[in-house]
């Protein structure tokens, strides 16, 4: 699994695009994928989680979350994508 987070702003948002923004809104990493954005909605984060299939990697995942951006069908510009492989974190456990 992955976790995506792209940071960027909207370019020529209408209304309704706003609207549908707000809707997406949340701080949860989801398939679909999450906005947080400032107030007049220019400016966002958008957070997404994509499955990992046994030969993915960065690139495969960031590809799967600019297409989950992408079908918000929000005019957008990336400013910084960052990509983080789940299956390479490690947890310690107390003892």
């Amino acid at each position: 699994m992955f976790r995506v987070t792209i940071s960027g702003r909207f370019t020529g948002i209408d209304d309704a695009g706003r609207a549908a923004v707000r809707a997406a809104g949340g701080l949860a990493f989801t398939e679909a994928g999450t906005f947080t954005h400032d107030a007049s909605v220019s400016a966002f984060t958008f957070r997404c989680q994509v499955p990992a299939g046994p030969g993915d990697g960065e690139d495969e995942a960031a590809l799967g979350a600019m297409a989950a951006l992408e079908a918000h069908g929000q005019p957008h510009e990336i400013l910084r994508l960052a990509v983080t492989d789940l299956r390479e974190i490690k947890i310690r456990r107390r003892r």
